[in-house]
């Protein structure tokens, strides 16, 4: 029998721009529909976490990426919608491709905004990314 009450694990990416811009989402599903959030997405079975956020924000945004560093890794426990994600979250910056939202479906937008005026409605996650953004 197989436990769906297990931690699954996501990855997130922090990307900056030259300005010190950073690159949100405005997730239509859940967990936290309605909110804005990091792009990214879950690591598939056998995939290491770097091509999984690599891969996810070219499957999202039509972006190649490339990673930088290793901001910090986050809990995303909303126990209101029974979600547990673990999600390494990764610095980068864009190395090809114009911003583009190919998943309409999930995302309602997509968005630059400076580090320092973000929007009330942000993620548990891509707060705690946030302030270790800010931290460093």
């Amino acid at each position: 029998m197989i436990n769906n009450n297990i931690p699954r694990v996501g990855v997130g990416a922090a990307i900056i721009d030259d300005n010190r811009r950073i690159l949100l989402v405005l997730r239509k599903k859940a967990p936290e529909a309605g909110c804005w959030s990091l792009p990214g997405g879950k690591v598939d079975y056998m995939e290491t976490i770097e091509d999984a956020v690599i891969r996810e924000i070219k499957e999202e945004l039509n972006i190649d990426i490339v990673i930088d560093s290793l901001l910090c890794v986050t809990n995303h426990i909303v126990q209101a919608e029974n979600v547990h994600w673990i999600a390494p979250t990764f610095i980068a910056h864009i190395s090809s491709g114009e911003v583009q939202n190919l998943e309409p479906h999930a995302l309602e937008k997509v968005e630059w905004f400076p580090i320092d005026e973000l929007p009330d409605n942000i993620t548990i996650t891509t707060t705690y990314a946030i302030d270790q953004l800010k931290n460093r």
